[in-house]
């Protein structure tokens, strides 16, 4: 069976892994664990345990469709003491304070979920994410890199981790043993680029032998990557996983409707429109109609499922 690894995290990944769990491949989703939004956020502040935004996406990405526990960590409390927070990492939460490790309670989890494949936190250490702008700027925390206060904000110049966040040696291991690498789709500086700020994934990405894909988005996003075209998206990722690591970059062909496209510009937000070369440097481009047909503008998971899979 071949074995397919994911590198990102938030919906991006959970799209890619959602759509090729329907498919005969062995499934690895490398996470990033700056994730400090939301009920993450809080717990992380209160219990001080590690984030489980990303990976409790993941796990419920590779769990089986229809499983009630699969319902409940999808599930979001709307009222009371409990208000905003997410079931799944309330369940990760008390795993973790019971068996007193976070990958402990990652496996018993996914055990509990009856998942195929496996969820990979890039690093255990307890890190968060900064960011310089391009006016000298600084930022704390991923969430507030993420959602932008102000109605103008300055580009990213850099991004890095505190303090310095060590690989999980799983990391590693999944990367050696892989066929095919996924780099996104997802926010390139809150959910891609972190994986690559932990020390030593850089170096294991060089050591793998899998093809390696960036997916590219599909639109900018404000406060991240406002202005830029395709090939800003793939020198950002290269600029942090090395020049001649990615062997493919997949981009969308197809133009949503006009009316779509509108709504998303009053959010300050653009089409990327596919770059008109066929590679840049060692990297090939391939371009397909990825686009659903709902109201919002998404990548369709067949669609990409099976651009994905002609590589192997």
């Amino acid at each position: 069976m071949k074995r397919i690894v994911t590198i990102g995290g938030g919906t991006g990944t959970y799209t890619v892994l959602t759509a090729l769990k329907e498919h005969s491949v062995h499934l690895s989703a490398i996470l990033s664990m700056a994730d400090d939004g939301k009920s993450t956020g809080l717990l992380r502040d209160q219990y001080g345990v590690l984030p489980a935004g990303d990976v409790r996406r993941g796990l419920i990405a590779l769990a089986p469709e229809g499983e009630l526990l699969r319902k409940l960590f999808l599930y979001r409390f709307d009222e009371g003491l409990l208000q905003g927070h997410n079931f799944g990492n309330l369940f990760l939460l008390a795993l973790e304070k019971v068996t007193g490790d976070f990958s402990t309670a990652l496996r018993e989890a996914a055990r509990l979920l009856n998942i195929e494949g496996e969820i990979v936190p890039v690093t255990l250490d307890n890190v968060r994410l900064y960011a310089e702008l391009t006016d000298g700027t600084r930022l704390y925390g991923e969430h507030r890199i993420d959602k932008p206060k102000e109605k103008n904000r300055a580009g990213i110049k850099k991004v890095w981790l505190e303090p310095v966040a060590r690989l999980n040696p799983a990391v590693s291991r999944v990367l050696h043993n892989a066929d095919l690498i996924i780099i996104g789709p997802g926010d390139i500086y809150t959910s891609l680029v972190p994986n690559f700020l932990v020390k030593g994934m850089k170096e294991a990405l060089q050591k793998s032998h899998g093809k390696v894909i960036y997916v590219g988005n599909l639109m900018t996003k404000f406060g991240e990557t406002q202005g830029f075209t395709a090939l800003d998206f793939l020198a950002a990722i290269k600029k942090y996983c090395g020049e001649d690591r990615v062997d493919y970059a997949l981009w969308n062909n197809k133009r949503p409707n006009a009316k779509i496209l509108a709504r998303y510009t009053r959010e300050q937000s653009i089409l990327v429109s596919p770059p008109k070369e066929k590679k840049q440097g060692k990297t090939k481009f391939l371009y397909a109609d990825l686009l659903d047909s709902g109201p919002l503008i998404r990548h369709h998971q067949q669609k990409l499922a099976k651009a994905l899979l002609s590589l192997l």
